[in-house]
């Protein structure tokens, strides 16, 4: 009896120690698992913690990347392009020189865009637009199938036709005319001037805008049945001291011939030439309309 029950006894105790033994594995097994398990998150929680930091570096890197390394791109416009194209293909070029054309040029450079006036209507003409890119360049032109064989070539300048009633003949006695008191009075509206020099028939838009800059180069000036420069040089010299305040750039080409070199010294002034190269002056004209101020400095 004592045997059976030891026998019973150790089978007992056996089959509570294997029982025990498989108990343990399966736990050691699911702590291995929690083990892993929480490796693993805090592995992702910081791989994601890690990501959300490195992103916005690489979104800045990258902006920053962009900003410092891309250039930004403006495209030409249209009227550059066709300037460009137009003095590329053709053997013509502008009665200018380059020197003469700088004078202008320069002052371009600083003033543009600005309201642009020229007396004539020439193969600089898209030269002078393209100069004021962005502003308003306006000419004025006395051969009216001139005018139409232009817009067929560039309809996007802006000309008008003038008529003149002068003759450069009349050169002389209109010099003289221009010392009266009437042709110095800068008071009043030069539409309703008592001057003979005075252009009162011009395109409205010539007496509505007030002008940066004004270029005398035409009419033509070179025959004597031709209506000259004298009108054009002195109407130019009043509109620029009427304006209201600043001041109007003023230039006139040729002054090589007699016309241009004596009208523009005396209505224009040389106390207000600031520059000459070869044939072009250029004057600064302040307005007027501040106080006594005298014709000519």
């Amino acid at each position: 009896m004592n045997i059976r029950k030891a026998a019973h006894l150790i089978a007992m105790k056996a089959k509570t120690q294997k029982y025990i033994n498989i108990k343990l594995v399966l736990l050691g097994f699911f702590l291995l698992f929690m083990v892993f398990f929480i490796i693993r998150s805090n592995a992702s929680a910081n791989t994601t913690t890690q990501n959300q930091q490195i992103q916005p570096i690489r979104a800045i890197q990258q902006e920053n990347h962009v900003t410092s390394q891309a250039p930004s791109w403006t495209k030409l416009p249209p009227s550059l392009a066709s300037t460009i194209m137009h003095y590329a293909t053709s053997n013509i070029t502008p009665q200018q020189t380059l020197k003469e054309i700088s004078v202008t040029a320069r002052v371009l450079e600083r003033k543009s865009p600005c309201n642009f006036l020229v007396f004539g209507l020439g193969h600089d003409s898209l030269m002078w637009t393209a100069l004021n890119h962005g502003g308003r360049t306006v000419f004025l032109e006395e051969d009216s199938s001139w005018i139409a064989t232009i817009r067929e070539m560039h309809p996007s300048l802006e000309s008008y036709h003038v008529v003149y009633n002068t003759k450069l003949t009349d050169a002389d006695s209109l010099l003289e005319l221009g010392q009266l008191p009437g042709c110095k009075d800068v008071a009043g509206d030069i539409r309703f001037s008592s001057c003979q020099l005075a252009l009162k028939g011009l395109p409205s838009v010539f007496y509505e805008v007030q002008w940066d800059l004004i270029m005398v180069d035409a009419p033509t000036g070179w025959i004597p049945e031709a209506p000259g420069r004298m009108g054009a040089i002195y109407t130019a010299g009043m509109v620029a001291r009427q304006r209201p305040e600043g001041e109007t750039e003023v230039f006139v080409h040729d002054v090589n011939r007699e016309v241009e070199d004596k009208f523009s010294r005396t209505f224009l002034c040389e106390g207000y030439m600031k520059e000459q190269e070869n044939r072009i002056r250029h004057f600064t004209i302040p307005s007027h309309r501040g106080g006594e101020v005298p014709f000519c400095p």
